[in-house]
């Protein structure tokens, strides 16, 4: 896979946090109040693994080898790969090819619609496409539509994955796709008056319908969601229809945005309304591509979208914990490449915003189709050789999807921390800096650190998941030295704000280490 092309080869960092963890001072155990705040809600010690570091001194080091179940923490890892190994630059793509002829405004043959992991594909932009195909006169698309997702393998990764919870239409369990529009999310608008609930569905799909089988309630509008039972989806031929279960308040309004159709049927439906709506017809059928059915090397591109710059993505990832997001930037570290070669093959000229795919550099080389491991597998290669040409060993890490999302992921804090020292001393430490929710300001941080010394002034990335909670980024000490945070609890004791606290606690002592400068 390939090396990280923005930094030179670091000293090893394990090296360097081992040299600092054994010549730690009296001081490299947990704060007090932290210790108390444990006992209190009977954490026990050995479910805490923390580490902090201000320069070259370690403040705290707690069981920082432990390998722990890291929750939304594991994204800070993810993002920084991202950003190292694809660039600030990059975008995804998503693109409308064809190697047919337009002959009075027919397009003589197959479209392609070709997914490259475009986070911002929506409604808008599938009809902004399809509007760039009606201003180049093309009316009639006499063959089929191939729905390209082959950039990812499996190219269905949804298709029979176990749902991770009791909740698999929310949307922080969607399962990317290179494909994936909207998120495959319907919204659900419901509005009550006394008497009648109306429920609309957007965005529209041709011959999708919303029923309500929703009692009336009295109860306070702002409780609507505890009255949610889950939607059921009912096909009658080409038919689908979407019906509501549960109770809603009287007088209320209210709107959800669920995962409940599979989403072939999501993105034809959508495809063919935007289509009809632009007036084209389409003489074939739309289908899914296979990997012998996928774009032909040599289509023609008739319109294709961006999306926005990798750092615009990170910060909606970092500081919304967006699960989605974080999957599809740790796919597309097996799959796209920015200015790096891909592994030891050759590697067409392209603009480092291309998305790039095994089968186009095969088929730019003139080499055979290789059998490839599937993409999460190259991503987790990727994601090891960059710790390991940063010095950071990956002993003890265990990936899954990247995003946290998992019972199965696991990272140690030293790990973290190096990562974290990595990012401070990149070219792009503005940029990953910026995508971490800041103290009592944004992100999932809004309502924590208020009226504290971290406000405004920390910087950290929060995890949290039934039994775990984790934070992990930088916290300014009182004379603005900015200090290396990680902490994480695996504990059942942790629920119910009780770790929450204890974490709280070690950034509050964090912020307030040191000694202030004298008042002018």
């Amino acid at each position: 896979m390939p090396q990280p092309r923005s930094l030179p080869r670091l000293p090893s960092l394990l090296t360097l946090l081992a040299g600092l963890l054994a010549s730690a001072s009296a001081h490299a155990v947990l704060p007090e109040p932290v210790e108390q705040l444990m006992l209190a809600a009977h954490i026990a010690d050995s479910s805490v693994g923390a580490i902090v570091l201000r320069g070259d001194a370690t403040l705290v080091a707690h069981q920082p080898q432990l390998a722990m179940q890291p929750a939304s923490v594991m994204k800070v890892l993810t993002t920084m790969v991202a950003l190292d190994q694809l660039g600030p630059a990059f975008h995804g793509r998503t693109e409308l090819r064809s190697s047919a002829p337009v002959v009075n405004g027919a397009l003589q043959g197959t479209l392609y619609l070709r997914g490259g992991a475009d986070t911002d594909l929506n409604e808008d932009v599938l009809r902004h496409l399809l509007e760039a195909l009606r201003s180049q006169g093309i009316r009639t698309i006499a063959g089929d539509i191939v729905l390209d997702r082959q950039l990812f393998q499996p190219a269905r990764p949804d298709i029979d994955a176990p749902p991770f919870d009791e909740y698999p239409a929310a949307y922080y369990n969607v399962i990317p796709d290179a494909l994936l529009l909207n998120s495959n999310l319907l919204r659900i608008d419901l509005r009550a008056d006394a008497g009648a609930l109306t429920a609309t569905l957007l965005p529209q799909l041709e011959q999708v319908r919303i029923r309500s089988d929703m009692k009336l309630v009295n109860a306070p509008c702002a409780t609507w969601e505890s009255g949610w039972q889950t939607a059921d989806t009912v096909r009658s031929g080409e038919r689908i229809t979407i019906v509501l279960h549960g109770s809603f308040p009287k007088n209320c309004a209210a709107a959800t945005s669920l995962n409940l159709l599979d989403r072939h049927d999501y993105l034809e439906r959508l495809l063919r309304a935007t289509w009809r709506q632009l007036g084209g017809s389409l003489g074939g059928a739309v289908r899914e591509a296979t990997p012998d059915t996928a774009t032909p090397a040599g289509s023609r591109l008739l319109a294709e979208h961006a999306s926005r710059p990798l750092p615009e993505i990170l910060r909606d990832t970092n500081k919304h914990s967006d699960n989605v997001l974080a999957r599809t930037l740790f796919l597309s570290l097996g799959s796209l490449q920015g200015d790096a070669a891909l592994g030891s093959r050759p590697l067409p000229a392209v603009a480092a915003t291309t998305a790039t795919t095994a089968a186009d550099i095969d088929a730019a080389s003139g080499a055979s189709p290789a059998p490839f491991p599937s993409t999460a597998a190259r991503a987790e290669q990727t994601v090891r050789d960059w710790l390991q040409a940063h010095g950071i060993a990956d002993r003890a890490l265990v990936l899954d999807n990247g995003s946290g999302l998992s019972r199965s992921e696991r990272v140690t804090p030293a790990q973290l921390a190096g990562v974290l020292q990595v990012a401070q001393r990149s070219p792009w430490a503005p940029e990953f800096l910026t995508s971490l929710p800041i103290a009592g300001l944004d992100g999932t941080l809004r309502k924590r650190f208020k009226d504290g010394p971290a406000e405004w002034r920390a910087r950290l990335k929060t995890g949290s998941l039934n039994n775990v909670v984790a934070i992990a980024g930088y916290v300014p000490d009182a004379n603005g030295v900015p200090c290396i945070v990680v902490a994480i609890i695996n504990s059942e004791h942790g629920g119910n704000g009780a770790g929450r606290a204890v974490l709280d606690a070690l950034v509050d002592w964090v912020a307030r280490s040191g000694t202030p400068p004298a008042p002018h």
